[in-house]
This record gives C-alpha cells, sequence and structure tokens, in this order.
C-alpha cells in the first residue's frame, strides 16, 4: 500500500512531529547559540544559590558537608515527542567556581511542552566529586547516582538521603520539584 504525504495517513504525522522537533530543538541543541560568558553563568548561580538557601529547609546543612556543589540554572526541556534538556552552570568548591559543566539529554515517548528548572547537585563523598571531575562527560544513572530529594509532607526536606553519595535537588518557580529523574542526564565540563 502506498502511503501519501498529503492524505495525512501514516508518514505525514511522522513527519510533522520530526520537523516541529527539529524547530523545537535547534536553541537547545547548538552550543554555539547557548553558550553563555562565564560572568552570565556566575551571577545566574549565585542567584539559585541564595534561592537555594532561603527556601529549601535543610539546604545550609547539605552546603556545610559538600565536598562539592554543581549548580545548573535555569536548564530547558522541551518535548514534542522527542525531548531534550540543556543548561550551563559551574562547579563550586568552598564556595568558588572551580568548573564549567553543561547539561544535556534526550528522551523519546509522549510528551509535550517545555519546562525551564534550576538544578543544585551535591557531592557528600570526596570520591563521588574526584570520578565525576576526572571524567570526560559523567553520565548520571551510569557513572554515578544522584539522590534526587523530594520535598516530604509538611514542607520539610527527606533527609534520609543525606548519607548518598550525591544530593540532587530540583526546583522551578514554585519550589521543588516532585518525582523527577536525572537518570540519563550528561555532564560535560565546559571551556568558559
Amino acid at each position: 500500500m502506498r502511503t501519501n504525504l498529503y492524505t495525512g495517513d501514516r508518514i505525514f504525522p511522522t513527519l510533522a512531529a520530526v520537523i516541529i522537533f527539529v524547530l523545537l530543538m535547534a536553541p537547545c541543541l547548538s552550543p554555539e547559540v547557548q553558550a553563555r560568558s562565564a560572568r552570565e553563568i556566575d551571577v545566574s548561580v549565585d542567584v539559585v544559590l541564595d534561592r537555594f538557601k532561603n527556601e529549601v529547609p535543610g539546604a545550609k546543612e547539605f552546603l556545610e558537608n559538600a565536598k562539592g556543589v554543581l549548580i545548573i540554572p535555569n536548564a530547558i526541556r522541551i518535548g514534542f515527542v522527542f525531548g531534550g534538556e540543556y543548561g550551563e552552570g559551574s562547579l563550586l568548591i568552598d564556595g568558588k567556581t572551580v568548573d564549567y559543566y553543561s547539561l544535556a539529554s534526550g528522551s523519546f515517548g509522549f510528551q509535550i511542552g517545555a519546562q525551564s528548572k534550576n538544578l543544585v547537585i551535591i557531592f557528600m563523598d570526596e570520591n563521588a566529586l574526584t570520578s565525576f571531575r576526572d571524567s570526560l562527560g559523567w553520565r548520571a544513572g551510569v557513572d554515578g547516582s544522584i539522590a534526587v530529594i523530594d520535598l516530604g509532607a509538611g514542607g520539610s526536606v527527606d533527609t534520609k538521603n543525606m548519607q548518598a553519595p550525591i544530593v540532587g535537588f530540583v526546583f522551578g518557580l514554585k519550589g521543588l520539584m516532585a518525582n523527577l529523574s536525572l537518570e540519563g542526564s550528561k555532564f560535560t565540563k565546559i571551556s568558559r
């Protein structure tokens, strides 16, 4: 059976989805378009860090025990069947920026829309931090696991994961986001 693109039976919806995906994802996938200066990243990281300290219960305790903190402000996720995510941020050790990183991930499945979120990833273990820094492209769930902290009942942070080597917080405009995973996200050192 011959399929005609203009009748809209089988190929047209697939072709339309691919075209829309490419148009939506082009800005996220092009490093030249997304590349920000070190100063722009530093300013955004400072804003997210202040917000994290002020809005997330127990944040100061996590930060005091951290060996390093990776902050990716305003990571953008866009999806229409295929999805992608991109963001840039910095790794802080003892409160000072030591490296800049990008976050990239892709997905396939039922999804539509766009979302911006802030990531705060805290390395509680020196070995986990060293492994992260030494890798050429560290992938969550493959090279190490990130225990994503949810906001529990009564607005408190679930501290049972505080002993995990790597702890992650994901929050948007209205505070911590629930039921999120960073599995498959790739973090790559970038120069600024």
